[in-house]
């Protein structure tokens, strides 16, 4: 799979956690996006190490959870990140 078909893959899938991961999370909707194509690409790699998942298929469904899994991810450990931030001040 190309670098653009990853970014759309990474920018849908960090919309589809926002979606699951409702909430306020510090930096709005385009740091979620940006988020979730971190995460996707956090997942991708480790899905492939530790699962031997292949990544080729854009429209594989293992290809969506695993970025999708991922970007949960990122969300999650970021709205810690900023919550505490948050409390702190």
């Amino acid at each position: 799979m190309g670098f653009l078909a990853f970014l759309l893959l990474g920018l849908i899938a960090g919309a589809i956690a926002k979606a699951i991961l409702p909430g306020k999370q510090a930096g709005g909707w385009i740091a979620t996006l940006i988020l979730g194509v971190v995460g996707a690409l956090i997942g991708g790699w480790i899905g492939g190490a530790l699962f031997g998942a292949d990544l080729n298929e854009f429209f594989s469904i293992e290809t969506w959870l695993v970025a999708i899994g991922g970007s949960l991810l990122v969300l999650v450990i970021w709205g810690l990140i900023t919550g505490r931030r948050g409390k702190r001040a």
